[in-house]
C-alpha cells in the first residue's frame, strides 16, 4: 500500500490524531492527553464526578489511555501490514461485492443521483426525493438492493471467522471492519464516492466541502446482545458522513441527532431518527449524534466518512487548530499539503 492513493497525490493525519479524542468506554468520555499532568488537571475532577474516585481507577484510565496513543502513533505501519497479510490469506466468499455495479444499487438512488447531475437542478428540485429527517440537514434515502446487502454481511461474517489479522474502526466501536484494509477501496468505495455520492453531497452541502470531497474512510459497525449495542454521543472526523444500515433483524437502535459540535451541549435538543434496512442517512460529519442501544437481533451498518482536503487543511475539525502533519497510509485523514492540492475551481464557491 502507498500514501499516494491515486499515483499523484499524497495525504496526510493531523498529529492531534495521536493526544485528542480518545474514548474513555467506562466513563462515554472523550479527552485529550498530551502529559500526565495536562490530563489530570483537564479531567481528574470530571472523572471523580463521573464514578473514578480511587487512585486504582485513575491508574486504570492512564493505562488505557496509554494502551491508546501507542496503538494509534504505530497505526500506520500496522494498518498496512495487516492490508498485505489479508490479501496473501484470505480467500472472499463473494468476490464481486468488492467491484461496485450498478445493480448493487436501488433504482431510487440512481434516479436522485441522475437528478443531482443535472444542471439546472437545485436542493429545493430534488423535493419529494429526498427525505429530510426532523434534525436539519439530515436525509434519508434507499441506497442499496437488499440481495447486495445480504452477501455483503455474508462477506463480512466469513472474514470474521477467518484467522486474517483485523484492525476496529475507532475506539468506540470494537466489532466493526475497516474496509480499505479488506480491499474494498479502489474497486468500490472510491468510485461509488466520486460518481454516485460527490453529485448529492455537491448540492446539499457545499458550505462545508461538499464539492470538494477527495478522500474517505469506510468501515462496517456490528450491534449485537452480546456485543456493542450502541454508539455514544460523537462527532465524526469527516466533512459528510453516509450511514446504511446493512440488516440485519433488530430492534430498537435509532439514530440521534443534536446540533452542530460548535453548538454547546447545553442548547442542544436531539431528535431520534429511525434507521431502516437498505437505507442511508446523510449528514455533515460534524453534526453531533449516536446511536440508541438495540434490545433484540443484531444490526450492520455501513460508514463512509467523506472528506475535503481544502477544509480541513485550513482547520483540523477533531482539535479544531490548523493541522501539523504526519505521513499516513493510503489517504490517511484526509490533509494534503498545498504543493499536493491544486485548487479545484469548483471549490471556490464553498
Amino acid at each position: 500500500m502507498t500514501n499516494k492513493e491515486d499515483g499523484s497525490r499524497r495525504f496526510y493525519t493531523c498529529n492531534c490524531f495521536t493526544t485528542d479524542n480518545v474514548f474513555l468506554e467506562d466513563y462515554k468520555l472523550h479527552v485529550r492527553f498530551s502529559s500526565e499532568q495536562q490530563f489530570r488537571l483537564d479531567y481528574q475532577s470530571i472523572l471523580r464526578r463521573l464514578g473514578c474516585v480511587t487512585d486504582q481507577q485513575f491508574e486504570d484510565v492512564l493505562d488505557k489511555i496509554s494502551q491508546e496513543v501507542d496503538r494509534r502513533r504505530r497505526l500506520s505501519v500496522t494498518s498496512a501490514e495487516r492490508a498485505v497479510a489479508i490479501k496473501d490469506m484470505y480467500q472472499p466468499l463473494h468476490p464481486h461485492v468488492y467491484h461496485l455495479q450498478e445493480s448493487f444499487l436501488a433504482p431510487k438512488f440512481k434516479q436522485i443521483v441522475e437528478c443531482c447531475r443535472s444542471s439546472n437542478i437545485s436542493e429545493e428540485g430534488l423535493g419529494d426525493m429526498l427525505e429530510e429527517e426532523a434534525a436539519a440537514r439530515v436525509y434519508r434515502f434507499p441506497v442499496f438492493e437488499k440481495r447486495f446487502c445480504e452477501e455483503l454481511m455474508e462477506e463480512l461474517e466469513h472474514f470474521e471467522q477467518s484467522s486474517a489479522p483485523k484492525g476496529r474502526p475507532n475506539t468506540m466501536n470494537h466489532y466493526g471492519i475497516l474496509l480499505n484494509e479488506l480491499g474494498f477501496d479502489e474497486g468500490f468505495i472510491t468510485p461509488f464516492r466520486e460518481l454516485y455520492l460527490h453529485p448529492l453531497t455537491s448540492l446539499l452541502y457545499p458550505d462545508c466541502g461538499g464539492r470538494c470531497l477527495d478522500s474517505h474512510k469506510a468501515f462496517v459497525v456490528k450491534y449485537d446482545m452480546n456485543e456493542d449495542l450502541d454508539l455514544s454521543y460523537h462527532y465524526d472526523n469527516a466533512e459528510v458522513t453516509l450511514n446504511v444500515s446493512l440488516g440485519r433483524d433488530f430492534t430498537e437502535g435509532n439514530l440521534y441527532f443534536g446540533d452542530m459540535r460548535q453548538v454547546p451541549l447545553s442548547e442542544m435538543e436531539c431528535s431520534e431518527v429511525q434507521h431502516r434496512v437498505t437505507e442511508g442517512l446523510l449528514h455533515r460529519g460534524q453534526h453531533m449524534h449516536g446511536a440508541l442501544p438495540i434490545s433484540s437481533g443484531q444490526r450492520w451498518n455501513l460508514i463512509i466518512w467523506m472528506r475535503a482536503s481544502q477544509e480541513r487543511n485550513k482547520l483540523c475539525p477533531m482539535c479544531n487548530r490548523r493541522p501539523t502533519l504526519v505521513e499516513g497510509e493510503g489517504f490517511a485523514d484526509g490533509f494534503t499539503k498545498h504543493s499536493d492540492a491544486p485548487l479545484n475551481p469548483s471549490c471556490v464557491l464553498t
